[in-house]
């Protein structure tokens, strides 16, 4: 309980709470490489960018942090570098020179400034669902389609897909090179911080206020997420279904292969970060769990732990701050032909969200720029 409550606490300021260095800049220069810019760099994913790009030893000449005008002059790290950056104003900010912009800023200022960026001809990473499902931008997971990227010329963006579809298709491409997947069944269990700082916020406040006998309102979240699961992520469809839901089904597609079929109900759980999946996956041949398990153990990005014994298995608590995505509980599903079933888990904020991003900024240095 301790090691739980301490990751807690230092997961929520390390994520909430800008620090306070000795100095700051407002663009910090460096040698050979890159100019990059990171929009949205005060919230959880932009803040999370920065600390991968430094963790990564992305080949930066020049970073600069742009936030709204509200952040205008807040002091963001750059990762564990010792420098600190003062966040410009998207308002004001000029994109012309600049090479890579990674947008982690929701799809409102998205709309205003990514064509802005991209005019300008600095090509954008984009966060936001805006463009994932438009036909001439991209929608990349390096591990599964880079070829893909070539295309972002025709908009010069480029999207990162929703956080659960991101790992759910690292996940599902070598399996799927094995033995051609034809249907998909997944349960999310997704982290509160997938909502933002205000998730995080109303778990900790609502988590707090019942150990004290005080009432936990519901705010950021339609019923109370302390101590409880809620079926329901972003907007309810014609159908049923929650654009979440919806999202995982069209950029599986999109990103993997249109002819797979893929139905998704997505929770939102009492935990911080990590989002955590269980995959039924039907196949057209035949595959057993010892062989999927043997493809998965070399397959990128991926991370097999399965050990039929307590313990065996990874949980979102344990995969904070890694960029694996890790998989458990690989098995048969005697129910189907063809048929298995597992446990996937990853960092929300890294593979689901700012890891990929700079993913696809490696990507498209090693393949297009080639500045690095």
């Amino acid at each position: 309980m301790r090691a739980v409550k301490s990751f807690f606490l230092d997961k929520c300021r390390s994520i909430a709470m800008a620090p306070t260095p000795q100095s700051c800049v407002e663009v910090e220069s460096f040698v050979m490489g890159y100019k990059v810019v990171v929009v949205g760099a005060t919230g959880n994913v932009g803040r999370e960018m920065l600390t991968i790009l430094a963790e990564r030893e992305f080949p930066i000449d020049e970073i600069a942090a742009v936030a709204s005008s509200r952040s205008q002059g807040t002091d963001v790290e750059f990762g564990d570098t010792g420098k600190t950056l003062k966040c410009k104003n998207i308002e004001h900010f000029d994109f012309t020179g600049w090479d890579i912009a990674l947008f982690a800023a929701g799809s409102g200022p998205t709309a205003e400034y990514a064509p802005k960026a991209a005019a300008a001809g600095c090509i954008v990473i984009d966060n936001s669902s805006l463009y994932r499902m438009d036909p001439d931008v991209p929608l990349i997971v390096p591990e599964v389609n880079p070829d893909a990227i070539d295309g972002y010329t025709k908009k010069n963006i480029i999207a990162n897909p929703n956080c659960s579809t991101a790992q759910m298709v690292v996940a599902l491409k070598p399996l799927h090179d094995a033995a051609k997947i034809k249907r998909v069944v997944v349960s999310t269990y997704q982290s509160v911080s997938g909502a933002g700082k205000a998730g995080m916020d109303e778990l900790f406040e609502q988590s707090r206020n019942i150990f004290v006998g005080d009432p936990a309102v519901p705010q950021k979240f339609t019923k109370q997420i302390a101590f409880n699961v809620i079926p329901h992520i972003d907007v309810f469809l014609d159908d049923g279904s929650t654009k979440e839901e919806w999202k995982m089904v069209a950029e599986t597609k999109k990103i993997l292969d249109p002819k797979v079929k893929v139905t998704a109900t997505c929770v939102r759980v009492p935990v911080f970060v990590g989002h955590s999946e269980s995959i039924n996956i039907e196949f057209e041949n035949e595959i057993s769990a010892k062989e999927a398990q043997d493809i998965l153990r070399e397959a990128p990005g991926i991370m097999l732990v399965d050990k039929r014994e307590d313990g065996g298995y990874i949980t979102p608590i344990e995969c904070v701050g890694d960029f694996a995505t890790f998989i458990s509980r690989v098995r048969e599903d005697s129910t189907i032909e063809n048929g298995l079933n597992l446990w996937c888990v990853s960092d929300n904020l890294r593979k689901g969200a700012a890891l990929n991003a700079v993913q696809i900024a490696e990507l498209l240095g090693r393949r297009h720029l080639k500045k690095g």
